[in-house]
This record gives structure tokens, sequence and C-alpha cells, in this order.
């Protein structure tokens, strides 16, 4: 007997091990394309100011308004999956975003004009908000206890490694494929990504048994090794509903003691992503302006997000011991004061290490805030609150190309632009600071 229950709970952890490693590589795969959208763009950029040929004159205004029209996709990609991914499921939500965002990249690769080219970046960021809203909560919904920033944070590194990877991919190919095979590149999930997902992305068993399905959601944890949580099933039994908390979705997001910590992690990813986005699409102009060469102006961009997927892995470990706030009050700390010091005359190897520590508090506290956020509030909103934080958060994803363009435009100098992007970094550490603790039925 003793025998068999060993053997069996082997198993059970095999099959666990097995179907959360999918969860988190093709999770991690998906937001790859997310990370290599974030920059395909800002490596792109100088060339449609320099070359009118490619889609038409742009300005430097200009070209921010055309670099947010993803991050408007993303918003209202994000926002409309937070109304259905608590009621829809987790599966077929992320297997949508990967075909939609694929099929949209290879129209943008298509455009013939500025306008073509925004209606492309659009419609690709309305795959990438259902896939940054969807993937969170499953992964905490798979990811065992005491590991959840981590796993979360391998997850989410796919972002950081995407971008890495765009900035890579353009120091070595732009020259020989154009701007528009970079574009082409980001189709490719419709061929690789998307038939794999189909065949081994599991569904959530936390979300089934949070909507009253507890045969589908026994039978799909017996198959992949899930224990459901007393947590899980008492939000599916409805004993939720005699404290007012046991509302789905953005409803229940919205209501009882949720709404606060929901607002100030909204904002605190707007402040993220404005300086994600800011950085990502004019730090190439930027260090250009600066003297420094194309190639030279992408190694920053190269050093930036590349640094990320370690500070953020090192980040969750961090989050898991000691608790999500400090460790992301900390990152945007950090960079806050690196991205101050981009204004001192330095050598080159000190210039990069600054960057280093600015991906940390940038891209790699975005990380960090999307595992706060998937891991602070109970199943029943939890793909609304993750959909809310990757949405309501690309307000700053919309600004910071526009800001960037606003301030490069109006001739603000070199070092004053860097202030600025510091002084929003240290705004973001005080949000997060605000941001009270966990609510009841949240983990």
């Amino acid at each position: 007997m003793t025998t068999t229950t060993s053997d069996q709970q082997h198993e059970l952890h095999v099959r666990k091990r097995r179907n959360l490693t999918w969860v988190v590589a093709l999770g991690f795969f998906g937001l790859v394309f997310d990370g290599y959208d974030l920059v395909v763009y800002g490596t792109v950029l100088p060339g449609f100011l320099s070359d009118p040929s490619r889609i038409g004159p742009l300005t430097p205004a200009q070209g921010g308004v055309l670099g947010s029209y993803a991050l408007v996709g993303v918003l209202v990609g994000a926002l409309l999956t937070g109304t259905v991914s608590d009621v829809l499921g987790r599966r077929r939500l992320m297997l949508l975003a990967y075909a939609w965002f694929a099929a949209a990249m290879g129209f943008t690769a298509l455009a013939g004009s500025a306008t073509t080219l925004g209606i492309g970046r659009f419609a690709a960021g309305l795959g990438i908000g259902a896939l940054l809203a969807t993937t969170g909560a499953l992964v905490a919904e798979y990811a065992p206890p005491g590991r959840k920033n981590l796993f979360n944070a391998l997850t989410y590194s796919g972002i950081a490694f995407g971008s890495t990877l765009s900035a890579l991919l353009a120091i070595l190919l732009l020259d020989s494929i154009g701007w528009r095979g970079m574009f082409l590149l980001g189709a490719l999930p419709l061929v690789t990504l998307f038939p794999l997902a189909v065949v081994k992305l599991p569904e959530s068993a936390a979300w089934l048994q949070a909507r009253g399905r507890h045969e589908e959601a026994e039978a799909l944890a017996a198959r992949t090794g899930i224990v459901l949580t007393d947590d899980q099933a008492a939000s599916a039994a409805g004993q939720e509903e005699t404290t007012g908390t046991g509302r789905s979705g953005f409803a229940g997001l919205f209501s009882g003691g949720n709404a606060a910590p929901a607002l100030l992690l909204g904002f605190t990813s707007v402040c993220c992503l404005l300086l994600v986005y800011a950085l990502n699409t004019w730090l190439p102009e930027l260090m250009g302006r600066a003297g420094f060469s194309t190639k030279g102006s992408l190694s920053f961009l190269l050093v930036l997000n590349g640094s990320a997927v370690v500070g953020q892995l090192i980040g969750s470990r961090l989050a898991d011991r000691f608790g999500p706030k400090p460790v992301v009050a900390t990152a945007f700390l950090l960079g806050a004061v690196a991205i101050g010091l981009l204004t001192v005359q330095a050598p080159l190897g000190v210039l990069l290490l600054f960057v280093a520590v600015a991906g940390v508090g940038t891209s790699g506290t975005q990380t960090l805030i999307y595992g706060f956020v998937a891991n602070h509030f109970r199943t029943t909103v939890r793909g609304a609150a993750v959909a809310w934080c990757a949405g309501f958060g690309r307000l700053g994803g919309i600004g910071g190309p526009l800001l960037g363009g606003l301030l490069i435009g109006a001739g603000l100098a070199l070092n004053s632009t860097f202030f600025v992007l510091a002084a929003l970094a240290l705004v973001g550490s005080v949000l997060t600071l605000l941001v009270p603790r966990t609510v009841r039925g949240g983990r």
C-alpha cells in the first residue's frame, strides 16, 4: 500500500511538473513576440524619420503617434479580454491571441503607408493585449505556492527576451532584410506557436472550479496533477458572496476591498509602461543624438532589455521571500537613479552599466508588477486584475512614445529628457508603497 501511494504521488508530481512546464513555456514564447513587437518599431523608426520613401515623411512627433497605435490596441485588447477571460476561460483566449497577433504582424509587413502601418500596429496590439491579460492568470493558477512570483517572472521574462532578440536581429539583419522583414518575423507564431499550443496548452482547473464546473475541474486536476485549494472551492461554492466579494470579473475587482489596490496597481503599471515604451522607442534616437553610431545606439537597446531578463528573475525570488511590494518599489528607485545617471559624462562601459540598471528598473519591474497583481487577487477576479494592469497600464505605453516625441520635437535638452523619465520612476516607487496588503482570499 505504501509503495502504491508513493508511486501515485510520484506520478502526480510528474504530471503537475509536465503541465506547469508547458504552461510556462508556451506563455514565455508567446510573450517573446510581445517583447519583439515592443522593440521592433523603435529599431526601424530612425529609418522612417530619415527616409520618406519608406512609408512617407514623418516628424518625430508623428513617429511617436504612430508608435502609440500598437499600445492603443493593447489597451483595448486587454480590457476587452478582462471582461470575458474570467467567464470564457484562459486557454481559448490565449489561442486566439497567438493567431490574431501573428496575422496582424504579417499584415503590417505589407504596409505601403503610415496609415496602413498604423492599422497593422493597432491590430497586433489587440492580440498582445489579450495575451498579456490571460497569461499571468493561467500561470498563477498552475504555479506552486511560494514560487508563484518566480514562475510568473520566468514566463514574463519572454517579453525582455523578445525585446533583446529584436534589438539583436536589427543589428544583424536590418540592413539585409529591411523593415518589412523585421515585421514579417513577428508572424512566425502562426506556423509555430499556435499549432503547438492547440495540442499542449491546458485550461485552468482553478478557473473551472471557480465557475462552478466541479466535475470538469476535478477531471482536469487529475490529468494535470494540480491540487485545487480551499480558496478556489469556496469561491466556486459561492461562500464569498456573504462577504460582498464573490462577484467575478471587473465587477468583483472594483468592489469591496479590491478597489483600492486595483486602482493603485493600475496607475503603477501606467508609470512603469510609460518608462518602458519611452525608452524602447526613443533610446536609439537619443543616444544617436548623443553622438553614437546607429549600431552603437541599438546596443544600448540590447543592454536595456537583456538586463531586464536577469533582474526580473532575481527580483522574483526576492518577491517570493519578502513580498512583491518592497521589491517593486526598490526596483523603481534603482531605475530612477540609473536613468538620472545617464546625464553624466562617462565612458561607454559605465553608460552601458547605467542602462542595464535602468532596464531592471523598467522592463524588469513591469514583470514583477504582473506577478504582484496575479497573486494579490482571488481566482474569480484574477483574470480581470491582470487585464486591468496590462490594459489600463497601456495608457503609459501609449504615452511613452508620445512623450519622447514631444520632448525631442520641442528641442528639450538630452539631460532634461532623462530627468523627466527619472522623476516618473520615483512616482512609480511611491505608488507601489501605497498599495494595501493582500485582500481576503487573494491567494
